[in-house]
């Protein structure tokens, strides 16, 4: 049974993105570019996140601003590929770069009344784990690995509702640890069907 995730959404967001790829490769932006675009963008987003505890209209900037993530992360791969721009600097760079930005658009969570930060590093780890586990795949037999729930863009999708429920004003604050649980509980579950289908290549 395939567990629903929004990765397999990719294939038609990167059509969408491909006119803009061209675009911004012949204004002479390189992947690379892309990719650090992404981890200041991502450090920007986490800062909102800050600034919502006094004004909460900003964590509605930060929900659209996680699309303009998700496009960044999608562009870099997808110029690297097409033009043939991949390199091993870049593959670090893209890797450790999805790792950074995790960490930087989330760890103010901790900073929520009510939330212990053990949760939050927690959740970190395991989101590090998960995605090391899908670069793993792809050092091991020769396929990066996506499969499971709770991947990058379902984290992003879940983070930018929960933004959207914030900037709302809803009080979520008995249930923030709970549903970092269940998160917990899906990256744990998503790594091992990674590590399950990567031995069965």
């Amino acid at each position: 049974m395939k567990i629903p995730s929004t990765y397999h959404l990719k294939p038609a967001f990167q059509r969408l993105l491909t006119p803009l790829m061209h675009a911004l490769r012949s204004a002479g932006v390189t992947p690379n570019a892309l990719s650090w675009m992404a981890v200041a963008w991502s450090g920007v987003l986490g800062w909102m996140f800050v600034l919502g505890a006094t004004n909460r209209h900003w964590y509605f900037a930060i929900a659209g601003g996680l699309l303009l993530r998700m496009v960044l992360n999608a562009l870099d791969g997808m110029m690297a590929r097409h033009f043939e721009m991949t390199s091993t600097g870049g593959a670090y760079l893209n890797e450790l770069g999805d790792v950074v930005s995790d960490a930087l658009v989330m760890w103010p969570l901790a900073l929520l009344p009510g939330v212990h930060v053990g949760w939050v590093g927690g959740l970190l780890w395991l989101a590090a784990l998960n995605e090391m586990t899908g670069v793993l795949g792809g050092w091991l037999r020769g396929e990066r690995r996506y499969e499971g729930p709770m991947g990058k863009s379902d984290r992003t999708l879940v983070w930018g509702l929960f933004c959207l429920v914030l900037g709302a004003g809803a009080n979520v604050a008995p249930y923030v640890e709970k549903g970092i649980a269940v998160v917990m509980v899906c990256l744990v579950l998503s790594t091992f069907i990674r590590i399950r289908k990567a031995i069965q290549a």
